[in-house]
Formats: C-alpha cells, structure tokens, sequence
C-alpha cells in the first residue's frame, strides 16, 4: 500500500494540470463452435499499466507491459522527461521492473462443449432446412487499478459474458443468414443460469427462415416506425458520437454551440446512464476515477450537455460526466457512451402500428455506415415488414435505411411506452468498448428507404 501513496505523491508533484495511471489485467476465455464441431477455445491474459500527464498545452502518455510499480514509476519519469523535452501527444512503452502493483487474480468460467452441441441439435432439428451453425461463447474477467494526482485510488473488477448466434439455411438453393446475440455484465455462471441458449439459438433461426421468405422491400420516403427490439443502433451511431466532447471540441459534431437549442423532438429525452445494474456498459467508476452517473444530453429536445472525460472538460469548462473509458491500458482514455437510451414515452406501442396508413415496421437493426461529423448514415434492416392500415403485412428483405440522425430527432412524431435495451460493442479511434443501446418504440415521420423499385406488393398480405 506504500507504494500507492508514494505514487499519488509523485503524480502531485509532476507539474502537470491532471495525472493519473491505470493499471489493467484481463483474462478472456472463448469458445467457438461451428457446424457440429469445436473450432476453437482460447483462452488470453493480457495486462499493464499506463500513464498521463495532462498539461495545458499538451498530454504525454506512456505504458508497460506488466502491473508493477517500479514500471508505473518509470512511466511517471518517462513522462516528465518527454514534456520537459517538449514532446507532447505521444505514446510510448517505459520500462517494466519488479513488484505487482494489482493484486487481481481472476477466474474464468468456462463453458462445456456438450452444451453447445446440444444449441446446434436443437436447432437443426427444428428445421431440415438449416445449413450453418455458429456458436461463439466468451466471458472475460478484468481488474483495474487507477491513481490519480487529485487522490484517487480506485480498484475495480468486472465480468462480462457474450454469447452470439450465427445460423445459415438453405431455400430454393440461395442461403440467408440469422443472427442473435445477449451480454450482460456477469460471469459465465451466472450468465448461464439467466440466458437460455437454445431460446438464443432460435431467435437466430426464426430470423434466416423470415428472410428466405421475405418479399422486396419497396423504395421511396415513408414513415418508418422503429420498434423497441431495434435497441437502438441508429440513436448510437447517428446520434450518440456527435454528443462525446472530443468531437465537439475538435469542430466535427453539429451539436457544437447548441446547448440549450431545441436539437430534437419535444417527445425526445436522450440519457447516458452507466449505472444502471447488469447492463453490459455499465460501471461503477469510469477509467479515470470519476464516479459513474446518470447523464441527460437532450431534454424534451433541447440540448442539456455533453459526454466528458477529464481531458475535455478542463478544456472546455464542462461537468464531469464518468465517460472516460479506454479499451486496453495501452491507450488513453477517451470520452465514450456507456448506456445510451432515449427515455420511454406515455403511448401504448401497438397504437404507434395501429395509426400508420402505410410504411415500414423495424425490428431489428442490420450493419451500416455512419459519417462521424454530419450524422449521416445508412443502415440495413435485418428484420422489418410493411404497414398499411395499422395492419402488419409481409417482411422484406434487402431494405435500407438513409439519412441524417440529427435530423432524424427532430422527425420523430411518437414514442412508446415500451423501452427495451440491447447490448453491443461501439468502435472508435480504433478502441472498442461494451455498451448498451435502448429505445422504446418510435416513429420516424419520413425518411429514405432503399429497397427495390420494382418490388411486387401482394394485397393480401395486408387482409
């Protein structure tokens, strides 16, 4: 514990406006399964320790491989040596020595390949018309340990386990693809004795037989209705970046300098929340120290604030938010969503259906691409079906959805009562970290979908 102090000591003394050093380990246990068989079981440690020193004109980083004092040590001189040079912005490895600084042995639980061949039987049996299956299982188990100039000594463990479904079947010789996926921020064990793998394993199977009978989807502008299931994705990606403020402060979002602007629908109420219980981005510090917290970034529509981390805030004169999170102890933190969600409203979900004359139904969102500074995205739907006369007629296939996501919150006419989470991993600046992504049901009074021009409708998949 001595060491604890000496190195809070010398962070205060660096001279640098803020200083901290993050100290990780992380063991990961995986299985893949695939077509009947074991592919593969990995299991990987990985773990070391970096620190930063912030000045008013320039940050300086440096890490080691390894959680030990003397090598968080060097990292401190390192550090200080490469400001007083003049040398700011970087990276670099230090040194690493003698005594562990983190006294975090984890346990990973794994999981038995009987139970995966059984997901596979099961949903082979279910129907003759499947060609693939692939099961991955993963839990990791991670420790932290983070000191700071201001005093802070914090020592955190998390677990976390994922279990995605991959499923291929086979109609009239052409192949259509399901997939399914659950996380929560548990171990393995109790993930098992909360998910039913099977019950995953089907929603997967469920998906790919929908597709191969799917009709074209039609193209045009139409409402489109997002049902609580789509968790969430394009309010994320089209949305959720443009509010982290290392894009503002870098001139790249279009929130900047609208605080307190109407940016969206008075029916929108956008939060980040990292502490709610379970959820696969939730914590309880972020990766400086800073206490997670409940976040309102937008109000009935108006612009509240920004996602921050110590870095942004001091330089913008902004709250600290407990959004500073990092992938790996190699590389600084950066301000991140965590849990972000728009808040659920007072209309039944099912009256948002019944009110539509004709349109599209999401329920599941589908890979895409977002521009980081306009909000411009396209998404591809991997489960939605017609609407006409509040009636649900057949799913489509190949649909895509086209526009801006600042303009998206403003087009949003009604919101559910029916707020539903799903989890993910949000990539950025090459890190990736767990989130979660909610919604309730909403209604997008226009927007592009792309689809087939040509695409034959029949009536009675409306009777």
């Amino acid at each position: 514990m001595d060491e604890f102090f000496d190195l809070c000591e010398r962070l205060a003394e660096s001279g640098a406006d803020f200083a901290d050093i993050y100290a990780g380990k992380t063991l990961s246990h995986s299985v893949e399964f695939e077509n009947g068989r074991l592919e593969e079981t990995r299991t990987t440690r990985n773990d070391g320790t970096g620190v930063r020193l912030l000045f008013r004109d320039s940050t300086v980083y440096s890490y080691a491989p390894g959680t030990l004092a003397k090598g968080a040590f060097g990292c401190v001189l390192d550090c200080e040596t490469r400001h007083g040079g003049t040398v700011g912005g970087a990276c670099r490895k230090g040194p690493h020595t003698s005594k562990d600084l983190v006294s975090y042995d984890p346990e990973v639980q794994t999981i038995g390949q009987d139970r995966l061949e059984s997901v596979d039987r099961h949903l082979r049996n279910i129907s003759s018309s499947v060609r693939q299956v692939r099961l991955r299982f993963q839990t990791v188990d991670s420790g932290k340990t983070i000191l700071s100039s201001e005093g802070a000594v914090i020592r955190k463990g998390r677990q976390a386990t994922r279990f995605s479904v991959h499923v291929v079947v086979e109609k009239k010789g052409m192949l259509f693809t399901g997939y399914e996926v659950q996380a929560l921020s548990v171990d393995g064990g109790s993930f098992l004795e909360r998910q039913d793998l099977k019950t995953t394993g089907e929603e997967a199977l469920r998906r790919a037989v929908l597709q191969s009978g799917a009709v074209l989807c039609p193209a045009g502008v139409m409402p489109v209705i997002l049902g609580g299931q789509a968790g969430g994705t394009m309010i994320h990606e089209a949305c959720g970046h443009g509010l982290e403020a290392d894009i503002v402060e870098k001139d790249y979002s279009v929130y900047r300098g609208k605080t307190g602007q109407t940016v969206a629908s008075e029916l929108v109420t956008l939060v980040d929340d990292a502490t709610i219980p379970g959820l696969y981005g939730s914590y309880t510090f972020d990766d400086e120290g800073t206490p997670a917290q409940r976040t309102i970034l937008i109000e009935n529509g108006v612009l509240r604030g920004f996602l921050t981390d110590v870095e942004t805030a001091k330089n913008q004169g902004l709250a600290r938010t407990g959004n500073g999170r990092r992938a790996s102890w190699n590389v600084p933190p950066m301000p991140r969503m965590s849990n972000t969600f728009i808040m659920g409203g007072e209309q039944d979900s099912q009256e948002i259906v019944d009110s539509l004359k004709e349109g599209l139904l999401v329920l599941k969102m589908g890979g895409g691409e977002v521009h980081p500074t306009t909000g411009d995205f396209v998404f591809h739907v991997e489960e939605g079906y017609l609407v006409r006369n509040g009636k649900i007629g057949s799913a489509v296939k190949n649909a895509i959805l086209t526009g801006n996501g600042p303009e998206v919150l403003k087009r949003i006419g009604a919101v559910g009562n029916d707020l539903h989470f799903e989890s993910g991993v949000c990539g950025k600046s090459g890190q990736h970290v767990p989130v979660t992504d909610g919604q309730p049901t909403i209604l997008i009074e226009e927007l592009t979908v792309g689809g087939s021009d040509t695409a034959d409708e029949n009536p009675s998949d409306f009777s």
